[in-house]
């Protein structure tokens, strides 16, 4: 890891010294993250009701700048400067084009999840999107503040299946979903919205940590 890096992970505990007991797994997660985008894997990333949200939010800051610019590199400028209708076209394109950490949130579109709902269960639909987009070397995501989320169960048990690897994020008492994850983040508490509060800023600092580590310095 990355001195500047590390930073992150240091900020992350002296702003919440109650998230110091998930540290080491903090930085397995962090691990498990790198070793999919360096191998050229993507992350799917799933949950229920206001932890859906916060997949969508995950997503967002991976698929784009966070904190730090992300140029294309030149040899992807200059492809686009091949396609491009005009010199000014492709400055434009190039320069706002950023590099992008490829994931995706289950569950983004309506069809295929109404579709499975009705003709085959609810319960499925992460494990049918898993099934058909998860790859040897992805990661899936998985986010359940109860830990016992049928749907997200699942989806990590055919992600185990098919050589997907599976981080958890969840809370104290960890739930089923403990025993299907290579790594699983329980922070210490029980209540669903003060879990949640909890969450938020150990993704934002494993999106940062990744960027840090991907395209920083």
């Amino acid at each position: 890891m990355k001195k500047t890096t590390e930073k992150h992970l240091d900020g992350l505990l002296e702003r919440y010294s109650v998230l110091r007991a998930c540290r080491d797994e903090v930085v397995e997660a962090h691990e498990v993250l790198v070793e999919c985008c360096k191998s050229g894997g993507k992350i799917l990333v799933c949950g229920n009701g206001g932890s859906y949200a916060d997949a969508e939010h995950i997503v967002g800051e991976l698929m784009k700048d966070y904190l730090i610019k992300r140029p294309i590199p030149a040899v992807d400028r200059e492809r686009i400067g091949k396609t491009a209708a005009s010199e000014s076209e492709s400055e434009y394109l190039c320069d706002k084009l950023q590099r992008a950490v490829p994931a995706l949130p289950l569950s983004a579109h309506g069809a295929l999840p109404s579709a499975v709902a009705n003709d085959t269960g609810a319960d499925i639909v992460y494990a049918q999107q898993v099934y058909g987009l998860g790859r040897p070397g992805d990661v899936l995501w998985g986010i359940s503040t109860s830990g016992n989320s049928k749907n997200v169960l699942y989806a990590m048990k055919v992600a185990r299946a098919i050589g997907v690897k599976v981080l958890g994020m969840t809370g104290a008492s960890g739930g089923a979903v403990a025993g299907c994850c290579d790594v699983t983040i329980r922070v210490p508490e029980s209540a669903t919205y003060k879990i949640q509060e909890l969450h938020l800023p150990v993704y934002h600092t494993l999106c940062s940590m990744l960027e840090q580590e991907l395209f920083g310095e």
